[in-house]
């Protein structure tokens, strides 16, 4: 996935909005609390793509050859793909749905009201 796509597929998701922060790093929001990030974050010169993960994804992920606990984040069950290609565009699009639906799931009643999130 390019940084392009992630950019265009976390768009897609309701009521995102995107900014670009801590040297250049694509950071979508939803109610304002941050679900996915790229950046180029570690060692080399390519894209990272990180997102929030339930407790028992973010045990799985860090099993998985290529994922690593997302820097500054982790602590808060974040995930960074480390190497590129340790999720394939499907599942990282997956992950990234899923790391939207736990925001999304934290924000207040009215807030997801307000945002169009309830029905």
């Amino acid at each position: 996935m390019t940084p392009e796509e992630f950019d265009r597929f976390c768009g897609q998701l309701p009521a995102t909005t995107n900014v670009i922060q801590w040297g250049d790093a694509s950071v979508w929001k939803v109610g304002g609390k941050i679900f996915a990030i790229c950046s180029r974050w570690g060692k080399g010169d390519y894209p990272r793509y990180g997102f929030k993960c339930s407790d028992i994804g973010y045990a799985l992920l860090l099993e998985q050859s290529g994922m690593i606990p997302a820097p500054y984040l982790a602590r808060a069950k974040w995930v960074q793909m480390g190497d590129p290609g340790a999720l394939s565009d499907e599942d990282l699009k997956a992950y990234i749905t899923a790391a939207h639906g736990i925001v999304t799931a934290k924000l207040t009643r009215k807030l997801r009201k307000d945002l169009g999130l309830d029905g």
